[in-house]
């Protein structure tokens, strides 16, 4: 499996058809189709849905498709990073999680961009377990979790900045018109969570046994689709500190009680060398830390 005719399938995809296909990519639509057929002979598969004008993919075909981005990628950050290593470029790949506390790593970044012209930088938002595949495979070269994780995979620098659980609730229900939330609050109140924190106990250590009365209805990946279902006031979301802004809307952030914070943690593998960029990035975080 070549990554030329890999670039070949990615292409045909986005563009829809074999005809623009080939012609972005200069060949021929007979020898595009040919390259195509010879690759699902190769892994004895059908990647497309024959008899539509339409590219239209297989189940096989979506599988490809998404790891052959990955693939790809790879290959050209692998290329870049070998033609520039006397030069301060490449790009440099940061996954995290949503937090406002990030603020300071962003300065970090600001200053690469303004220094490096070169320099090219890609954020990908993502829970703990994608990052931590995402370092894994070598298309991340930092992460940033949140909460209680196993590290020991990685080296890690525990950020300053922390995360102040709450709720997002509706401005006129009840909960609203507390300052505080008590685990009591939200005894049979229906609650969205993040699909992380499910996994890392964090609201069992704060409410014990009474998490057992809550009526936990679902989760969210992304606050911002969680925050358009409280808008409703179906439910109310636990959530971090700052990360929607409620000014203008029908929403109002009320923090938990005692407080419950997560420690930010910025994580890298141990079995991968790490780019230039990516060097400079690391020994500005420790400098700065």
């Amino acid at each position: 499996m070549e990554v030329r005719v890999l670039r070949y399938f990615i292409e045909v995809v986005n563009e829809g058809n074999i005809s623009n296909a080939a012609k972005h990519l200069h060949i021929s639509q007979p020898t595009l189709s040919r390259q195509l057929m010879n690759l699902e002979d190769e892994l004895g598969i059908t990647l497309f849905e024959r008899g539509h004008q339409q590219i239209k993919l297989t189940q096989q075909g979506y599988y490809l498709y998404d790891h052959a981005q990955e693939i790809t990628r790879l290959v050209d950050k692998t290329e870049n990073n070998l033609k520039s290593q006397k030069l301060i470029s490449g790009t440099l790949e940061i996954g995290a999680g949503e937090s406002i506390a990030l603020q300071d790593i962003m300065s970090v970044v600001a200053k690469i961009i303004r220094k490096y012209s070169t320099v090219k930088i890609n954020l990908v938002s993502g829970d703990s377990n994608f990052i931590c595949q995402r370092l894994n495979d070598g298309s991340l070269d930092f992460g940033i979790v949140m909460g209680k994780e196993k590290l020991n995979d990685y080296y890690s620098i525990n950020l300053s900045e922390k995360n102040i659980w709450g709720v997002l609730v509706r401005q006129d229900l009840p909960l609203a018109c507390k300052e505080v939330i008590t685990p009591d609050d939200l005894i049979g109140t229906p609650i969205i969570i993040s699909s992380q924190s499910k996994y890392q106990d964090t609201f069992r250590d704060w409410a014990g046994s009474k998490i057992d009365q809550f009526n936990i209805i679902g989760e969210y990946n992304l606050i911002f689709n969680a925050r358009l279902l409280t808008e409703t006031g179906a439910c109310i979301a636990l959530t971090y500190q700052d990360l929607i802004n409620t000014t203008g809307t029908n929403l109002v952030f009320r923090p938990l009680t005692p407080v419950v914070a997560d420690q930010n943690n910025l994580i890298w593998n141990k079995n991968r060398q790490l780019s230039n960029v990516a060097q400079i990035f690391l020994d500005l975080i420790k400098t700065n830390h």
